[in-house]
């Protein structure tokens, strides 16, 4: 077996994010970590966040620092990872990609204790960075510039001291004195020799502080002193004439700011009302705006409240006399904020959506919570707090969510609304923040607006008055027999006097270069000139026009029969007929490009026949109308478009078959000649192809049994698209003041204006809110609805809520933001308050859960069950008990439930039958003596995974009987599936068991196990061999029985009576395979089966904690596994990783590599240099458009 890795779509959590200016002096971007993705984003003009580059590094990103040097107006970026080297990037505006400007080797690959990599920080002029690791290490280096003004880096300068754990780091703003770094650090030294525990309690946290002697060129340990315990962050204070300089810790309850020299300025940091005094507040993120004037922080909280921190002091002496701490707003709890210069916050949250904030105030409210530590008060049991009630956004104003699926924690793949292609049911998030998300693959369609017809169209067309015009004047809709004419205003409406003709139907609706209009109709062509006057040609004799095509200076029309008739606009701005050509039968499509730029025509016309040819006819003066090109195809051609690359200025020919298939095919723009011809399936329906803008640059939308976008991406590649949107059947582009790059399009008998959405997301989602952190879901097939398990810890249950978070606060429409009107727009970005403020804290082991029915085809609740008693639903199947005759949700979950050690005061199978609405209601509860883990259907019983036994459960009137099991599981099941005869165990450490069941003798045993201690994650069987599984640290295998192994359990005579005395290694009898084995880099949390693609190959997809979902395809032949190992041999050569990861070596961080190609790296191909591109080729026997072609083949059987 041989398996091809293709990402569907990328990482949405993000690790770390940096503010700065990389593409231009003035440019406001964020640089932000996906684990393994490095992108780069930018707020558009609207407030959305757009991607401009996204590049895989193949490596695991641990820390990003962005930096200038002392009179540069760019950053660079500065990133720590697990390659063991330190990277310096530079954003290329030209080739938009990172380049690598410096890498420096310093230690061993991998994310390790003592490598460096977890922590950065850059002095704010530029001149040194450090990066330090979570224990003993630390390393300095010098950043300068060369004679030619380049940056140079220095060798590494130590700062090491064994036994001492690091928790963060900061570069001080000294001005232009030696850099100063900072660290909170714990020397465990003591602990290490004392067994009785002592001197671990009494271990005492301390701030160092370190010099770098730019003279003498070594770091020294400048002064350590001791600080709170609790002491968990750092921010920098500004110094150097804009400050007092110095370091603000952030510990439990406390801000400090301490310099050396400087005594103690301590603040207490406001709580919450409802916050438990054993509960600490802990700052995670923070951020610093500076202005000439003035400058503040704001710092979050765990519980997601930001608040403003300010620091007084005496200019010239520098001494801070007070700090301030002000409650500013709450958002929900991020890994980092980003304040961009132009007023905007970006919030990169720890779990979900992120969020592009526009700042309404800065916390100058007087009413606002404020400490202070002038007013600290000192008691008997400590300092007092100040307490605040969290509010509704007040300072912030929503503007924009970035999609997340961060964290995946189950997925499946089910067509359970009768699409064409199935969908994928995903559970997402932590807490009130979670969602059960519906992806369909698709770029998403933004509805704008939609008007009924009079009746069915049979065209759209959109016209503008004049070429220097920014937006469309009119939208023509033809019908068979009329005309409407629509003008485009602040509302579209109809009207009469545009010129056109209303009488007849229209073929085409057209601006020419001299800002007249054309109305092609069958009788013939209506020129309508700027001044309004009116320019007629007839068809000759009882001919009709049947096709045509036009751009601002050329009109090209076939008449019934087969006639071609050549038009073009002259310099006193009439059509002159120019040539006719007579062909041998009837057209079935036209199209010519646009005029390229400084050219007076386009040169290239392209005829498709009813005989299943295209041709490509010059329109050169000198050999008009003359065939340079014959292309035949499988089928008639339905539809026609000539799209040009600005780019690389290539022409590509796309045609759409009656068959369903677009063809694509390029163009010599010297002799006309189609070469390189790709096709794919669309669907049921001929495509009808129409040129539209995307993102300023051509595009094409092709509109099939369903529509698709044929578009240029991030890295200027042809990517064909399907839209999620209902069929349409005509299409024009469409631009106005509120929608500049829009499609009017006609479905049924309605007009509709849409937009594309976030080009670059390969799914377009649906969302239904849950309640709790989601655990695992199961269908029922018989009724197509999904249940839904959910549960946390130290939470309040919904129902013994009394605040906001509960049912007062939770309503069909969100929570306003304060002092707007509620509207669409914020509808999509708003927060109910239990998301908002996160959900009321509990004491620790207490639980709240509850069991959900979702429909799937509106992603809306039909019925909620919460659960009491401290129970914590943790797994749930449906299973079909012959007895009864019918089909019930089981639900297994443990009473008060502890993870560290797990233990639990027992649990319970609930049983719940299904009512006549859909809803469900409890049948029955059986007591456990454990942990339910896993739940499966088998052979009309229950098998349940409890704690590290097998049990088979029959059905019973009062409560399920238990009829066999096994205790012979290392640890704790984790997933359980079934085929025949067969069960598959996955255990938390030790990887499968693969399980007989004899159902003459009712026993149970194991057969084989696995010989590799994998901490199993998720599992799918293939088939009755063989079963793939995800663990926990980022692995993807398969493993299969060998087929004389499987006959001889199949055949055992003794019905599994020795196979205890034959164990093997202390396991099993019979030992499984490793058939692949392949490092995705994130903790794969779901594994699925499915297909994606009308006519795709049934691939295997997996979705990781970050939200990445990916999928691994089965190769059909072996000249294609030759290919694509090739390829990728020759990939890791050409471009080796962006951050010095060893690609090999990465996908086998674990285990090696073994029969998985990683299509992801293969791709990369589409960006090497042309030459780089040609060698790869040359060396393969084949040539670039054909190593292009099988690229493109192979996602398209996946995606």
């Amino acid at each position: 077996m041989f398996l091809y890795n293709l990402t569907l779509q990328k990482g949405g959590g993000v690790q770390c994010a940096v503010y700065g200016n990389f593409s231009a002096p003035k440019a406001q971007e964020i640089v932000v970590s996906r684990n393994k993705v490095l992108e780069l984003l930018r707020p558009d003009e609207s407030g959305k966040m757009q991607t401009i580059v996204s590049t895989e590094v193949f490596g695991v990103i641990r820390s990003l620092a962005a930096f200038r040097l002392t009179g540069a107006n760019r950053d660079y970026l500065v990133c720590g990872s697990d390659s063991g080297r330190i990277v310096v990037l530079q954003y290329d505006k030209e080739r938009n990609r990172f380049d690598k400007v410096h890498q420096e080797t310093f230690g061993k690959s991998g994310c390790r204790r003592i490598v460096p990599g977890q922590f950065l920080c850059v002095d704010p002029k530029g001149r040194a960075i450090m990066i330090a690791a979570i224990e003993k290490a630390k390393l300095v280096y010098v950043l300068n510039r060369d004679t030619e003004a380049n940056l140079t880096i220095s060798s590494p300068l130590e700062a090491n001291k064994s036994h001492v754990v690091a928790f963060h780091v900061a570069a001080l703003d000294c001005g232009l004195d030696n850099p100063v770094f900072a660290a909170i650090e714990l020397d465990y030294a003591d602990a290490d020799q004392d067994s009785t525990g002592e001197a671990a309690a009494e271990a005492q946290k301390h701030l160092t502080f370190y010099e770098l002697d730019l003279g003498l060129n070594h770091v020294a340990r400048k002064s350590s002193e001791p600080i709170d315990n609790g002491a968990n962050h750092l921010i920098a204070v500004p110094g150097g004439g804009d400050g007092p300089g110095g370091v603000l810790v952030c510990a439990e309850n406390f801000i400090i700011y301490k310099n050396q020299g400087h005594p103690d300025v301590r603040a207490v940091i406001p709580r919450r009302n409802a916050l438990s005094g054993d509960r600490g507040v802990l700052i995670v993120s923070s951020a610093t705006h500076r202005t000439k004037q003035q400058f503040f922080f704001l710092a979050q909280s765990e519980y997601g409240d930001i608040y403003k921190v300010t620091v007084e002091y005496q200019k010239g002496t520098e001494f801070v006399s007070e700090v301030k701490i002000k409650y500013f707003d709450t958002i929900p709890p991020c890994v980092s904020i980003c304040v961009l210069k132009t007023g905007f916050l970006f919030a990169a949250s720890e779990f979900g959506n992120h969020a592009l904030y526009q700042f309404q105030g800065i916390g100058d409210d007087e009413d606002d919570v404020e400490s202070s530590s002038a007013t600290l008060v000192e008691t008997d049991e400590g300092y007092q707090p100040v307490f605040f009630e969290p509010r509704a956004l007040r300072n912030l104003h929503p503007i924009d969510d970035v999609e997340s699926l961060c964290p995946v924690l189950d997925m499946q793949c089910h067509n359970l609304v009768a699409e064409e292609t199935p969908q994928l049911y995903a559970l997402c998030g932590t807490g009130p923040r979670s969602t059960l998300r519906v992806l369909r693959q698709g770029v998403a369609l933004s509805e704008m607006a939609v008007s009924p017809l009079p009746g069915n169209p049979n065209a759209v067309f959109t016209v503008r008055k004049s070429a220097s015009d920014e937006f469309d004047a009119y939208i023509v809709v033809s019908f068979t027999n009329a005309t409407l004419v629509l003008s485009i205003g602040e509302t579209v409406e109809e009207v009469s006097d545009s010129g056109f003709l209303g009488t007849v139907p229209t073929l085409s609706a057209s601006l020419l270069g001299d800002d007249s209009l054309l109305q092609v109709h069958p009788g013939g062509l209506r020129h309508i000139r700027a001044d309004k006057r009116i320019n007629e040609w007839r068809t000759p004799g009882r001919k009709t026009v049947t096709r045509v095509t036009t751009n601002a200076r050329q009109v090209i029309i076939a008449l019934s029969g087969g006639e071609l008739i050549y038009f073009e606009l002259d310099q006193t701005g009439q059509l002159m007929e120019v040539e006719k050509l007579e062909t041998s039968g009837d057209v079935a499509c036209l199209d010519i490009g646009p005029v390229p730029e400084g050219h007076l025509r386009n040169r290239f016309l392209a005829v498709g026949s009813f005989d299943s040819t295209v041709r490509i006819l010059s329109l050169g003066a000198e050999d008009c109308l003359q065939t340079m090109g014959v292309q035949a195809l499988a089928a008639a051609p339905n539809s026609l478009l000539m799209l040009r690359d600005d780019g690389s200025g290539s022409i590509y020919l796309n045609v759409g078959l009656t068959n369903g298939v677009l063809l694509r095919a390029d163009v010599d723009s010297v002799t006309g000649q189609l070469s390189d011809t790709r096709a794919r399936f669309l669907g049921a329906r001929p495509p009808k192809l129409s040129a539209v803008s995307v993102q300023g640059k051509a595009a094409m939308m092709a509109l099939s049994s369903r529509p698709w976008l044929g578009h240029f991406d991030l890295a200027n590649r042809f990517a064909l698209s399907p839209l999620s949107y209902e069929p349409l059947e005509h299409a024009a582009p469409f631009s106005s003041d509120a929608c500049p790059e829009g499609v009017v399009a006609v479905a049924g008998n309605t007009l509709r204006i849409v937009a594309v959405e976030r080009l670059g997301e390969q799914f377009n989602q649906r969302t239904c809110k849950l309640r709790y952190t989601p655990r695992q879901m199961s269908v029922n097939v018989d009724r197509n609805t999904l249940a839904v398990v959910e549960c946390d810890q130290s939470s309040v249950p919904y129902d013994e809520r009394t605040g906001l978070e509960g049912a007062a606060g939770e309503k069909d429409t969100k929570m306003d933001v304060e002092g707007e009107e509620d509207d669409e727009e914020e509808d999509e970005v708003t927060m109910t308050p239990a998301e908002q403020f996160g959900a009321p804290k509990a004491p620790p082991g207490s639980w709240a859960s509850c069991v959900r029915i979702v429909d799937p085809a509106s992603a809306s609740t039909k019925q909620i069950v919460e659960m009491t008693g401290n129970e914590a639903a943790l797994c749930c199947c449906h299973v079909y008990f012959p007895q009864a005759d019918e089909l019930f949700l089981a639900v297994g979950s443990a009473v008060s439930l502890t993870f560290s050690p797990r233990d639990s005061e027992g649990g319970f199978i609930h049983l719940y039958r299904y009512t006549q609405d859909g809803g469900i209601e409890l049948f029955h509860k059986t007591p456990l003596d454990g942990v339910p883990g896993a739940m499966c259907g088998f052979k009309g019983r229950l098998l349940v995974g409890v704690g590290n036994t097998l049990r088979l459960y029959d059905f019973g009137k009062k409560k399920l009987l238990r009829k066999v099991e096994n205790r012979n599981f290392p640890n704790f099941i984790k997933t359980i599936h079934a085929q025949g005869e067969r069960i598959y165990v996955g255990d938390v450490q030790e990887s499968f068991h693969y399980v007989r069941y004899k159902r003459e003798d009712g026993s149970m045993y194991i057969v084989a196990d696995d010989v590799q201690p994998r901490h199993v994650t998720a599992a799918c069987p293939l088939d009755y061999d063989t079963i793939a599984g995800g663990d926990r640290f980022g692995n993807v295998f398969v493993s299969r029985l060998a087929q004389d192994v499987s006959d001889e359990i199949e055949e055992d005579p003794t019905g599994g009576k020795t196979a205890y005395g034959q164990g093997a290694l202390n396991g099993a009898s019979h030992k499984i395979n490793q058939v692949t084995q392949f490092h995705v880099g994130e903790t794969v949390c779901a594994l699925t089966k499915g297909t994606l693609q009308a006519g795709g190959l049934e691939s295997m997809i997996y979705a990781t904690l970050m939200g990445t979902l990916g999928a691994l395809m089965p190769f059909g032949n072996r000249e294609d596994v030759d290919f694509c190992t090739h390829l990728e041999m020759h990939m890791r050569q050409e471009l080796p990783p962006l951050l010095g990861r060893d690609h090999l070596a990465f996908r086998s961080s674990y285990f090696p590599v073994k029969d998985v190609i990683d299509g992801d790296l293969c791709e990369m191909y589409t960006v090497l240099p042309h030459e780089a591109q040609r060698r790869v080729a040359e060396d393969m026997d084949r040539t670039v458009s054909e190593v292009l072609k099988k690229l493109e083949d192979l996602r398209a059987k996946v995606a």
